[in-house]
């Protein structure tokens, strides 16, 4: 059973997200860019980029009528956004913080992956009779 979204509920998410993502790109390129390396940097834009482009599929997601198919690509986004930009953040952040950041590293791809198991869903929603 796959927990229940509204259109309502995927728009706020989507929203949050982006906020987030705005602040994090203003944070990046202004109080960052002089703290970290280019590398670290440029993984902390590649965080940025995907939360946004992300958020607004979310977003997308809302305008659409929500079946089953429509709430898996919300969940996947969703999940997508927390564990890949997510730990991207992390390791950005890794020459500047003080925690062992060895854990994170195998969450990226598990990110990417729910990434992509939300644009499969989100093909799937359009063969879907309602």
């Amino acid at each position: 059973m796959i927990p229940s979204l509204s259109t309502n509920s995927i728009r706020q998410i989507a929203a949050i997200f982006g906020i987030i993502a705005v602040i994090f790109g203003a944070f990046g390129a202004h109080a960052l860019k002089v703290q970290l390396s280019a590398t670290a940097l440029e993984n902390w834009k590649t965080a940025v980029n995907y939360q946004f482009v992300h958020a607004l599929a979310l977003l997308l997601l809302a305008t659409l009528p929500t079946t089953r198919f429509i709430r898996l690509s919300a969940w996947f986004f969703t999940l997508g956004i927390v564990c890949f930009s997510g730990s991207l953040y992390l390791l950005s952040l890794k020459e500047i913080l003080t925690i062992n950041t060895a854990f994170v590293g195998p969450v990226t791809p598990i990110g990417g992956l729910f990434f992509i198991i939300g644009w499969v869903s989100l093909f799937f929603s359009a063969f879907k009779k309602n």
